[in-house]
């Protein structure tokens, strides 16, 4: 069996960490969630406010950590599922153009659920501060990442396993 890339993507809230660890301990893949590495990497020295430059250059010091280590997990044979935000479709376009230069399969999986729903699971997740929680995501916040987010087009989604709740 060859290993996979898969790459989970979808606005905030939607439940991509969810479905990253549960779909990691079904097909005993290894997932790397960037929230994960931003935390413990960086949550201590989080400037208030978040400064998004700050978070940006850090953001992609994780990615290439991210990347190095997926590279050698993929080349062992292990499947492995990236949960990197990918919230422009330029960003999904970078990974897909990865995958392909390394002639590397590659899966999509696109989560989503409405944005009252999603409001609230983050709200509740400041709190509970359960499996999925990495960083306090403020509504300020979310409204900043749902201007940066876009939605796929149904070309991107062609081929992709698509997962909607309500």
């Amino acid at each position: 069996m060859n290993p996979t890339l898969n790459v989970i993507f979808g606005p905030c809230g939607a439940g991509k960490t969810t479905y990253a660890h549960a779909f990691a301990r079904r097909d005993k893949a290894v997932a790397f969630i960037l929230d994960d590495w931003m935390a413990r990497l960086f949550g201590p020295d989080m400037p208030e406010p978040l400064q998004y430059d700050w978070m940006i250059e850090r953001v992609g010091r994780c990615e290439a950590q991210i990347w190095a280590t997926a590279a050698g997990v993929l080349a062992a044979g292990r499947s492995v599922i990236l949960d990197i935000g990918l919230m422009r479709k330029a960003d999904r376009a970078r990974v897909r153009e990865i995958a392909e230069a390394a002639g590397l399969a590659l899966v999509f999986h696109f989560v989503d659920a409405p944005q009252e729903v999603r409001r609230a699971r983050v709200s509740s997740r400041n709190v509970v501060r359960g499996e999925s929680f990495a960083i306090e995501v403020t509504p300020d916040l979310f409204e900043f990442i749902e201007g940066v987010y876009e939605p796929p087009e149904p070309a991107e989604l062609a081929g992709a396993v698509i997962s909607v709740s309500d």
